[in-house]
């Protein structure tokens, strides 16, 4: 330490202490009483060496340093600045510091002790608030100067998105640019004026085109985390419209605000609400109300009824749920039922609005209240046919559920999407439709052979790319519904695999939660009751015994999971979903990457052959799981998107993840292999290569499904029929000239014929061998086998209680007493006594009927997302 940093010796005679009072000896004045020449008592006790600088009371101390100095020098001038008015006693601590000049902003107070010092004065407060208020005067003043009034045919300027496939190639170019077309405001009618001044902005001109009480709510709900809601002027969407981007920020709102202001004062009230009309979406591609009364009612605008100007009205607040048509494949809430209920509501709310506010006479609102307008159906616009619809759609839903672009501004164009689809396999799997289509159905002639759809996707293992989908006979056909994402169409027993997987990983009570063998033998006769892990039986609403049957009577005894998997037995899954825990099973299958919101809610015994809804991409996605070993990625149909050569945030391919022991997955692998083998889904042996997969059929015969993989390739095809009318699903007992249609037979058809196409020149890798997994633990009840030298633990596919599954016998049906009310669904496949069962109703509510008859209703709702399901919901393909 340097020199001049020292602490200054201490005086002789007992420092400080001994000091005070005595005299100076170098000033030789008798001693000053404490604090009396102004100088701190707590100052250090050193020689004076002559007056002092600092002018600290002349004390003339001499300080060890210049910081000491300085110090010093602080707490003499401000104990002289506040000696006179403070209190006997107080320490250096409450010295305000150095005279001069009054400061500008006299805070922290001067002459003010303890917390007085930090209460500001009343002159402070009021001139920061002046000088706030002055500050935002001029910051609107600026900003109000610098904006400039928004131009609606700027607005009306439009490109075209382009897709392309997965190999870089252009799919198609589709956009809006001639759908759009600028009115006068004498073409638009006044009715329209009317409707959406009564519905939106009553006193629209009256204001000056700002809500200040509707910004504040929105700022109030934006600062705590909330979407904005309600406060905007027909003037503010205008605004809104054509000069901003849609995205809810405190930025775009004051901006909104300064030119919605000048909007109101510099524009006519007629030429704002013609910018209004013109350049708001209506859904279905149509901006503007020339475009929107074209779309919906098919002619001009300036023709429409006041009736239609209210149903155009109400699209206004949210075509994507309010188009009669619906809108299912953005969201699955927006059913065609549930939109037209929604459009109703508020056509009517609308009307009644125009009538109280005096914008219609008695006499017309009657006649315009007194019928609904349905409008037109959706129609194919250029260049959307066949797949190619579908595969747009399901594109444009992953990017609207994977980015915070809006429907309306996606349908403004400018947009490149890049796609998985892979042109020659999407060929392929339309051929293969059309193919068994021709050769098994004849609408024209065959009452039971129309309405018959199909749905299928393809997916490809460990990655989650879509390369291939089949959504219906196209738009062009009228068919708007994507089946490739169907809704409401439950799997029957290609759901089986799930309790399988969760049997082997997480036990059943009586294993103690150590996994099962496939080896595990189970009771498979036909009309058994279904045991809780308590010893109680289910009972159905009038307490009577709850039967669960299989196709057949067949009197299967107590055969392996596997043989029982194989011939797609009912009744040893059911029993084994219950010993694991329906949650078990449900959390297996979601762990796959099916959905949870397209899953039967109530997790009763017939949940375990198939009560869910997931869709075609979905079950392909998920048994591309047990193609890849238990490695799970979501589904995915978008790689890239890009806007004006910009690449856009938020599509990066899905990261494939471990969901379960490659163990379990490779033993389910193993009993599906046995599936196309020697069991009900033998019509895929055609393939020629190694594959793995699963028959389905489910109650009355509403729906028949196959899914099927190789290493390669995971592939679901799903058949339905559909009342065009209200959507609901109808048997197919009789279609294709046949009782009843399994999952064994058109659709493992389909699926065999596209795969051919799809895997042509490709290797056969097979599968990883099966390790063998868990101990053999039978069904409650079974009895116990006599130990044989000559018995082996493992079952061939030749087990003796099966007759061979090519036989084409037919057992006797069981009579209605003997089969179950409720649940009797089965899939005979090739082989008689097959049970690829369906979904039944709750043995506790024998009124719910849990089998998705309603497409798009109940369990389907949240498959859209497969977007995140898949689009998602939706989701992410």
């Amino acid at each position: 330490m340097s020199e001049h940093r020292r602490k200054p010796p201490q005086p002789q005679g007992g420092g400080r202490a001994a000091r005070r009072g005595q005299p100076d000896p170098s000033s030789g004045r008798p001693a000053a009483p404490r604090g009396a020449n102004g100088a701190s008592d707590h100052s250090y006790g050193s020689h004076s060496q002559g007056p002092d600088p600092y002018g600290s009371g002349g004390d003339g101390r001499e300080y060890g340093s210049r910081a000491e100095a300085r110090r010093a020098a602080q707490r003499g001038g401000g104990r002289r600045r506040g000696a006179d008015n403070a209190p006997a006693g107080r320490g250096r601590g409450h010295d305000q510091g150095p005279p001069g000049k009054p400061r500008f902003i006299d805070y922290p107070r001067v002459g003010k002790y303890g917390w007085h010092r930090w209460v500001p004065s009343w002159r402070l407060v009021t001139g920061l608030g002046l000088g706030f208020v002055g500050s935002l005067v001029v910051m609107a003043g600026v900003g109000y100067a610098l904006v400039n009034i928004p131009n609606e045919n700027a607005a009306a300027e439009s490109q075209n998105n382009v897709y392309y496939w997965g190999d870089g190639t252009q799919m198609v170019a589709t956009g809006t640019g001639v759908n759009r077309q600028n009115l006068t405001i004498d073409k638009i009618p006044k009715a329209m004026q009317f409707a959406v001044i009564s519905a939106e902005n009553k006193s629209f001109y009256q204001d000056s085109g700002v809500d200040p009480m509707g910004i504040a709510r929105a700022l109030a709900n934006m600062a705590r985390g909330g979407q904005t809601q309600g406060g905007s002027t027909i003037t503010q969407q205008f605004v809104k419209n054509t000069y901003l981007s849609q995205d809810q920020t405190l930025t775009r709102k004051f901006t909104e605000m300064f030119i919605s202001l000048k909007v109101g004062t510099k524009l006519d009230k007629n030429d704002i609400m013609r910018g209004y009309l013109n350049t708001s979406y209506y859904g279905r591609g149509a901006y503007g109300i020339q475009a929107a009364a074209q779309t919906y009612y098919g002619k001009d605008a300036e023709d429409l009824t006041p009736s239609q100007c209210a149903v155009l009205a109400a699209l206004l607040k949210g075509p994507t749920y309010y188009d009669p048509a619906g809108n299912a494949d953005l969201d699955k809430s927006a059913t065609e039922e549930a939109n037209t209920a929604r459009s109703q509501g508020r056509w009517r709310w609308i009307l009644g609005e125009m009538h109280k506010d005096k914008h219609l006479s008695d006499a017309d609102y009657q006649k315009a209240v007194s019928k609904y307008p349905t409008p037109q159906g959706r129609k194919a616009t250029r260049g959307m046919n066949g797949q190619v619809s579908y595969m747009v759609d399901t594109a444009k839903k992953y990017v609207i559920n994977h980015s915070n672009i809006t429907e309306a501004q996606f349908d403004k164009g400018g947009y490149q999407i890049y796609t998985t689809f892979q042109k020659a396999k999407v060929d392929a799997l339309s051929a293969a439709v059309k193919k068994i289509q021709k050769s098994r159905l004849n609408p024209e002639t065959k009452e039971k052979d129309k309405y018959v759809q199909f749905g299928a996707a393809s997916v490809v293992p460990n990655d989650g790319a879509i390369v291939a989908l089949y959504g219906g006979d196209g738009y062009e056909n009228g068919h708007f519904t994507n089946n490739a994402d169907t809704s409401g169409v439950p799997v029957g027993s290609t759901w089986k695999p799930y309790v399988l997987a969760a049997a082997m990983q997480d036990g059943t009570y009586n294993s103690n939660g150590e996994g099962i063998s496939p080896l595990s033998k189970y009771n498979g006769n036909d009309h058994l009751k279904v045991r809780r892990p308590d010893g109680s039986y289910y009972l159905n609403k009038d307490n009577s015994f709850f039967f669960q049957a299989n196709e057949s009577n067949k009197p299967w005894g107590y055969i392996t999971l596997r043989k029982a998997m194989e011939q797609s037995i009912n009744t040893p899954f059911v029993q084994l979903g219950v010993d694991v825990g329906m949650s078990k099973v449900r959390d297996m299958a979601r762990s796959t990457g099916i959905l949870e919101g397209s899953m039967a809610k109530d997790l009763n015994p017939s949940f375990a052959i198939g009560t869910s809804t997931p869709s075609a991409i979905r079950m392909a996605d998920s048994y591309a799981t047990f193609a890849a070993s238990g490695k799970q990625a979501d589904p995915y149909s978008v790689t890239s998107v890009k806007k004006d050569g910009r690449e856009l945030r938020g599509f990066t391919k899905p990261e494939s993840k471990q969901v379960m022991n490659s163990s379990i997955a490779n033993n389910v692998t193993d009993v599906l292999q046995n599936v196309i083998q020697n069991g009900t889904g033998q019509n895929a042996k055609a393939l020629g290569r190694t594959a793995a997969g699963k028959t389905g059929t489910t109650d009355e015969n509403k729906s028949a499904w196959f899914v099927g993989y190789t290493q390669q390739l995971a592939t679901s095809v799903a058949m339905f029929r559909e009342n065009p009318k209200d959507h609901r699903l109808l048997s197919m007992n009789g279609t294709a000239g046949t009782d009843s249609i399994h999952g064994g037979d058109i659709p493992t058809s389909v699926w065999t014929e596209y795969m051919l196409a799809a895997l042509k020149g490709k290797n056969d890798p097979g599968f990883p061998d099966a390790i063998k997994i868990g101990k053999i633990h039978n069904e409650v009840g079974a009895p116990t086998p006599t130990p044989k030298p000559s018995i082996t633990p493992s079952e061939t596919p030749t087990e003796s209680s099966s007759p061979s599954p090519s036989e084409s016998t037919t057992l006797p049906s069981p009579t209605e007493s003997e089969t179950c009310r409720f649940f009797c669904n089965d899939d005979g496949g090739t082989g008689p006594g097959g049970a690829d069962g369906g979904a039944s109703s709750s043995p506790t509510d024998s009124t719910s009927p849990g089998n998705g008859d309603v497409r798009g209703n109940g369990n389907a709702g949240a498959d859209g997302g497969d977007g995140g399901g898949f689009l998602g919901g939706q989701q992410g393909q």
